[in-house]
């Protein structure tokens, strides 16, 4: 992992190096719909389809927010380092789909609260300000909450946050991309796909990864 974190400090360096223009700043925030991928969560969609949809799992719905450098490489290219605080995770939810009781309207839902810090190094190339990008991501786990919820006739009967960072892994590499497009005025529009490539549980036992779509806009400064 530390090799990974060198790397982006190297392509950044190599792309300071080699800048033609000075580089420009800029803040980003959006919304982002996370999951996992991988055998684990296969095998676990394929147990829950013996449940006929009473027991599902769903991606988290969260928001993303923080700052880049963009340092050009000449009239169409340039690299762009960010930090953005970014929520992902998973939940798990259950209802009594039981014909002739769904007045009771009973249901529970688990979810896995992630926060990180994500540090990504793009390759931009910007096309008369149509935009395309990809590049390497490490990301900094800061807390995972567990938060488990229930209730029946519109009555919440539990609802209990547990901390479990430790069971997490803190650090994740992963790879970006996407598209987007940069106007005259300084905003920007974006949407990209995040992969994680590093087991999310500590042990790294698990064949489970982050996985999450963003949108957001921005502002050059």
């Amino acid at each position: 992992m530390k090799r990974n974190f060198l790397l982006l400090v190297l392509i950044t360096a190599s792309a300071l190096s080699f800048a033609q223009q000075r580089p420009t700043f800029g803040v980003r925030g959006g919304v982002t719909s996370a999951g996992m991928s991988g055998d684990a969560v296969g095998n676990l969609n394929d147990i829950l389809d013996f449940t006929k949809g009473m027991i599902t799992t769903a991606d988290r719905k969260g928001f993303f927010a923080g700052a880049y450098t963009n340092i050009p490489l000449g009239s169409h290219f340039s690299v762009e380092p960010a930090a953005y605080y970014a929520q992902k995770g998973y939940q798990l939810r259950g209802e009594l789909n039981v014909k002739g009781m769904d007045f009771l309207g009973v249901n529970a839902k688990s979810e896995l609260m992630y926060q990180y810090i994500d540090i990504p190094v793009l390759l931009k190339g910007d096309f008369s300000g149509f935009q395309v990008f990809a590049g390497p991501q490490v990301s900094y786990l800061l807390q995972s909450d567990l938060r488990t919820t229930a209730g029946v006739l519109g009555f919440n009967l539990l609802d209990n946050k547990m901390n479990v960072t430790n069971q997490f892994n803190r650090l994740d590499a992963g790879v970006t991309g996407g598209i987007g497009y940069q106007f005259s005025n300084g905003l920007s529009i974006m949407g990209a796909y995040d992969h994680g490539l590093t087991k999310v549980d500590a042990n790294r036992n698990v064949s489970s990864y982050n996985r999450s779509f963003k949108v957001g806009l921005g502002f050059k400064f």
